[in-house]
C-alpha cells in the first residue's frame, strides 16, 4: 500500500487508501492525502516534524527572515517544525540566540529551544516570556488556524480573530524593527487587522510558499520593522 516519493517536485504512484469502517470519510480524504504528499515523505526522510517545516525554509528563503542570534516566539508551536528550523537557521541548537515554543498541548523537546506549555492570552504571558528570552523577541511567528465548523461566515471570524490575538501579543513582545508571521486564509487580513498591521509596521506582505497545498486558501502574512508602541505615526493610537 506503499509508493517511494522522489521529492516534493516528483510524481509517485498514488497510494489509494483501502474503505475501513472505523474510518469516516473525511478521515479518509485526509489519510489518503497524507500518504500522497510528497513533503510529508520528505519530513519524514529528512527528520523534521511536519510538512510545515518547509513552508518556514521556503519563506526564509525569500525574505531571509531568520538570523544568527536572533530571540524568536513560536506560537501554537506543536509538533514543532518551525522551531526546528529557528533553531538550525539562528545557531540556537548551538547556543546562539533563543527560541521559545508555546502550546496548550505538550511538545517533544527540540535542541535549543525552550518549552512553555501556555496559554499566549494569560495576562502574565508577556512577563513569563520575557524572562525566558532575557528581553523583548525579534520575531514572533504563528503557523496556528483556528478549528473550522464549515460554515464559511463563521469559520472566517475565527480565523481573523486568532490572527488578531497574535498580532496583539506580538505587539506587546517585539522589539523594535522585529517581524510577525502569521498563517491567513485569502480573505482573512482586510480591514482593521489589515490597516493596524500597516500601522504597526514599515511592511506587510502575503506569501504562499510552494510547500503549501494547492487547493488551500491558507497564505502566510509577513509584516517587518516594527515601529514600537512609541513609534507609531502621530495621530494613530491603540484603538
Amino acid at each position: 500500500m506503499t509508493s517511494t516519493p522522489r521529492g516534493p517536485d516528483a510524481r509517485p504512484l498514488k497510494v489509494r487508501v483501502k474503505n475501513a469502517r472505523s474510518r469516516t470519510s473525511s478521515s479518509q480524504k485526509w489519510l489518503q492525502r497524507q500518504l500522497n504528499d510528497p513533503y510529508v515523505a520528505k519530513a519524514r526522510r529528512e527528520g523534521w516534524r511536519s510538512r510545515a517545516a518547509f513552508k518556514l525554509i521556503e519563506m526564509d528563503e525569500k525574505i531571509h527572515v531568520l538570523r544568527k542570534g536572533m530571540r524568536i516566539v513560536d506560537l501554537g508551536a506543536a509538533p514543532g517544525g518551525w522551531s526546528q528550523v529557528a533553531a538550525k537557521k539562528t545557531g540556537a541548537a548551538d547556543g546562539h540566540g533563543k527560541i521559545v515554543a508555546i502550546d496548550l498541548l505538550e511538545m517533544d523537546s527540540v535542541q535549543g529551544v525552550m518549552f512553555a506549555q501556555m496559554d499566549f492570552l494569560e495576562p502574565s504571558a508577556p512577563e513569563k516570556l520575557f524572562a525566558m528570552l532575557d528581553g523583548k523577541a525579534d520575531l514572533v511567528m504563528s503557523d496556528m488556524a483556528a478549528n473550522t465548523t464549515g460554515h464559511k461566515k463563521t469559520d472566517h471570524l475565527k480565523i481573523v480573530g486568532l490572527v488578531e490575538l497574535a498580532a496583539d501579543f506580538a505587539r506587546q513582545v517585539l522589539a523594535p524593527n522585529g517581524t510577525f508571521i502569521a498563517k491567513v486564509f485569502q480573505g482573512g487580513t482586510e480591514g482593521t487587522l489589515l490597516a493596524d498591521l500597516k500601522r504597526d509596521y514599515t511592511n506587510v506582505r502575503h506569501l504562499k510558499p510552494s510547500a503549501s497545498r494547492a487547493d488551500s486558501a491558507e497564505l502566510y502574512l509577513v509584516a517587518t520593522g516594527f515601529r514600537g508602541q512609541a513609534d507609531r505615526p502621530a495621530g494613530e493610537d491603540e484603538a
